[in-house]
């Protein structure tokens, strides 16, 4: 029998997409609770249900793996405020970057914590990461924050800790679940104590920084 190569392609290629989806899946929630020491190749081979063998297909070696679960994590935040341009009225798209930070930490909430602990430990695996660029596009976003002020669309405060401060709240609700759980009685957390998080973090951090809460 002969294969169409080129007509097969796209079956070859989602199939490869929903391998790796299911890898990395399986590795945040083995390197969440194990660490990287503490994981093996083997056991997320197992919690993906998948050969081992196809885990070195995909990926070379257990450090690859753990990397492709951060960057993952990282692009999902990056590309969120890659979004916002000078051009943006802050009253209407910080709101919404707030809302969808808030929706990564219930959506992807192992893989936050997966990443504070990797920055925790001095972010050995990252280097790569914040050496190659990293200020000069940390640098691009402060400047889009720092038009608005110019523009009298916020007031002047720095937008370096802004982004910090918008960061670390939203964040909080992934990498300290169990103890937000715990205090509101709730375990898991409901989707009114997310959108409730998201309004008091809206209302707070807009007033803040001198704009119209809308």
């Amino acid at each position: 029998m002969t294969v169409d190569v080129e007509k097969d392609a796209p079956n070859v290629g989602r199939i490869r997409q929903k391998n790796e989806e299911v890898i990395l899946r399986a590795a945040e929630e083995e390197f969440a609770l194990y660490g990287f020491k503490g994981a093996s190749m083997q056991k997320i081979a197992d919690r993906a249900e998948l050969p081992k063998a196809n885990l070195h297909y995909y990926f070379k070696n257990k450090l690859g793996l753990y990397t492709a679960v951060l960057k993952q994590a990282i692009e999902l935040w990056d590309n969120t405020l890659n979004d916002l341009t000078p051009e943006h009225n802050p009253a209407e798209v910080l709101p919404e970057y707030i809302r969808e930070k808030i929706h990564f930490a219930r959506a992807y909430p192992l893989a936050s914590r997966l990443f504070a602990k990797e920055i925790i430990s001095g972010a050995p695996q990252l280097q790569d990461y914040f050496s190659d660029g990293y200020q000069a596009w940390f640098d691009q976003r402060t400047a889009v924050f720092q038009s608005w002020i110019d523009q009298g669309k916020m007031d002047p405060i720095d937008p370096a800790h802004l982004i910090f401060l918008l960061w670390s709240s939203t964040q909080h609700y992934a990498d300290f679940a169990v103890q937000i759980e715990s205090a509101l009685g709730s375990h898991p957390l409901a989707n009114s104590h997310y959108d409730s998080a998201s309004d008091t973090l809206i209302h707070i951090i807009l007033k803040g920084c001198g704009v119209n809460v809308r």
